[in-house]
């Protein structure tokens, strides 16, 4: 065989793929030229009623998540304060308890227990909530925070909650502090 033999068997199949290209081009064209104009309109009527639909669609989606999202920011705006707020609660409970030790202030007592009462009432109309939690209840690492471990003063309570050192708080659902507690071995 020759070289213009071999050159030319090389090139017949790169014509054959060319034409083939250009025949589907052509074929794709006859098709659309087959169509009537109205088949071409229902046919682009129809493409951009599907894009419309998906783009519908996905404005409803994106509304719901920002809706969704805008609930969840108003639940939890005041996380950041009620945390902040959190250890003036735990202050004025440790001032009550030492001031119910000490009988002469009777009258500072109870102006500072009338402070103590309606600082957890407003912050309880914002949601906040106390997680009860009592010697004698059984510890579950989910739901509470562990400071140590005693030995039990009796086998009942191994396992369980001895003391509460820091009580707990929820603002709504969200869990915002654990009750730190000391368990029983």
């Amino acid at each position: 065989m020759s070289k213009k033999d071999k050159n030319k068997k090389a090139k017949e199949p790169q014509i054959d793929e060319a034409t083939t290209a250009t025949a589907e081009a052509e074929v794709k064209t006859q098709e659309k030229e087959t169509k009537t104009p109205e088949e071409q309109l229902q046919d682009q009527l129809a493409a951009e009623k599907d894009k419309f639909m998906r783009l519908f669609a996905e404005f409803e989606n994106y509304k719901k998540r920002t809706n969704k999202e805008r609930i969840e920011l108003f639940k939890t705006a005041g996380q950041d304060v009620m945390t902040a707020m959190l250890p003036v609660l735990d202050d004025f409970e440790r001032a009550l308890m030492h001031i119910e030790e000490d009988k002469e202030a009777e009258e500072l007592r109870k102006g500072v227990l009338l402070i103590y009462n309606k600082l957890v009432t407003t912050l309880e109309q914002k949601g906040l909530s106390k997680i009860e939690v009592k010697q004698g209840d059984t510890f579950n690492a989910d739901d509470h925070e562990a400071v140590t471990q005693i030995p039990a003063p009796s086998d009942d309570l191994k396992g369980k909650i001895i003391d509460v050192i820091e009580n707990g708080y929820k603002l709504g659902d969200k869990v915002i502090r654990f009750p730190k507690v000391v368990i029983g071995q």
